[in-house]
């Protein structure tokens, strides 16, 4: 029997520390359920459906058991449905603009609930509600939920220690908003992440860091367990120190590694990303700088040769585009004495022909240049599998395939590289062996998000926690 049973709770929270087993908690509960209604289940990335779902099929629960989804994309679909009872401008529901059709999603599901125009539906569809990761709620969605606890039974779980989106706006607080409506009905308090990997009294040392924290104290990272080093930054060649970290191996063959920075230092996380053998960056779901770069594209000749490298250094080591450019116009002017490279005639066919088959075969050439390394290899692959689509004989413009795979890369669940860079933001509800912590200090300039963040980062490492930081009291 599971330490808290979901399937017993009306209306109620489960409070769930980082590794403390939630998502086996849900598994559990829905292997459980014999009722003729499914169960359903919202969290709020389709990242975080994917690795639910795939969870539950390894368990050999019955799909007919339950109904999974985002709570944006069950907010659309309910939409969809009732599209004149909601009153929503139906250009929404075409997801042409995400962003702020998101937002009018959210409002009109919220009030399409609270009218209570569906609860026979409701209760017809579903035996009950639960949803994962519910500090990450903002207030339509919390809206949303709370109407569904009075049709059906309902229980929320999560950690308000982890709720590190609240700069996208007002979040509920979990123990005046949340614990409000959704009485406490447990916390999970055995760290089975550590457990399983054999670090039993670091993940105890870890539950007690949170109690540290969330009463607004500080950790001191002298009294750690053996699992934890601090790597003091004492403006002593700092830079040094910070790479010789990145470089950390796990205490198992073939183990990985999360390395996490500030979110807003994304040009250090490239650096690092490029300057440590094996990294790779962890990439933001917007594709932002694949987007941005379609869209500044054409297709036609000649080709943008500059735009391309400025791009391609961007993701790959060893490009030296500004010397390439320069020998491009000496052999373009038939003034070269050496042998044109492969790199160099790709380079020339596509500036010749800007299409997206010698844009392509330039990529390709620069990645396989002697020396050279992606280091952001999700920004480079979604790249050539859009320029594919949109290639000889296809109608898609490359901007439009781009968001196309953009969107469908959404609905996938992340798989981490061997050694990932990233921020706790892009990192949350990933896990490795080894988590290293660049500097303790930085992930946000109010101390409550600081904090937050830095509890995402710290709870990663399953093995083993390499903190960077001037003092050994962080938080």
């Amino acid at each position: 029997m599971p330490e808290i049973d979901l399937l017993d709770v009306r209306c109620g929270s489960v409070t769930a520390p980082a590794g403390c087993g939630k998502t086996q908690l849900i598994v559990d509960s829905l292997g459980r359920h014999s009722g003729r209604k499914p169960i359903l289940i919202l969290t709020h990335t389709n990242a975080g459906v994917a690795a639910l779902r795939s969870r539950l099929e390894r368990a050999g629960v019955k799909s007919s058991s339950f109904r999974l989804a985002t709570l944006d994309g069950w907010a659309l679909r309910t939409l969809k449905t009732f599209p004149t009872r909601s009153a929503i401008d139906i250009e929404h529901l075409e997801l042409a603009d995400p962003r702020n059709d998101y937002r009018a999603i959210k409002r009109a599901a919220a009030s399409l609930l609270g009218a209570t125009h569906i609860d026979d539906i409701l209760d017809a569809s579903y035996s009950r509600v639960i949803v994962d990761e519910y500090q990450d709620c903002g207030s339509e969605q919390h809206k949303m939920v709370r109407h569904l606890s009075t049709v059906l039974p309902t229980v929320v779980l999560g950690d308000p220690m982890q709720e590190i989106f609240s700069w996208q706006g007002d979040h509920p607080n979990w123990h005046d908003d949340i614990c409000d409506i959704f009485q406490p009905v447990g916390e999970l308090v055995t760290p089975w992440r550590w457990i399983r990997a054999g670090a039993e009294a670091f993940g105890r040392w870890l539950l007690e860091a949170r109690q540290i924290l969330m009463a607004g104290d500080q950790i001191d990272l002298r009294g750690a367990p053996p699992e934890v080093e601090w790597v003091h930054l004492d403006g002593a060649d700092d830079d040094a120190k910070q790479r010789k970290a990145c470089l950390a191996k796990s205490p198992q063959p073939r183990g990985d590694v999360l390395i996490m920075a500030a979110g807003v230092q994304r040009d250090r996380q490239r650096e690092i990303a490029r300057q440590t053998p094996g990294a790779v960056t962890v990439e933001n779901v917007d594709l932002t700088d694949v987007i941005n770069f379609a869209g500044s594209i054409d297709l036609d000749q000649p080709g943008d040769l500059k735009t391309v490298l400025d791009f391609a250094s961007a993701v790959t080591t060893n490009v030296e585009g500004a010397e390439l450019m320069r020998r491009i116009d000496v052999l373009e002017r038939e003034a070269g004495r050496k042998e044109v490279t492969t790199v160099e005639a790709a380079a020339i066919d596509y500036k010749r022909s800007g299409s997206a088959e010698d844009l392509i075969r330039l990529f390709l050439a620069l990645e396989n240049k002697p020396g050279a390394r992606t280091f952001r290899p999700e920004i480079l692959r979604t790249c050539l599998q859009a320029l594919r689509s949109c290639g000889l004989g296809r109608k898609d413009t490359f901007l439009n395939a781009a968001l196309r795979i953009r969107e469908q890369s959404r609905m996938l669940g992340r798989r981490v590289p061997p050694r990932a860079v990233g921020s706790p933001l892009l990192l949350k509800g990933l896990e490795a062996d080894v988590a290293v912590i660049l500097n303790a200090a930085e992930f946000d300039r109010m101390r409550s998000r600081n904090t937050k963040n830095l509890y995402v980062a710290i709870t990663r490492g399953s093995r083993k926690l390499i903190v960077c930081s001037a003092t050994p009291w962080i938080g």
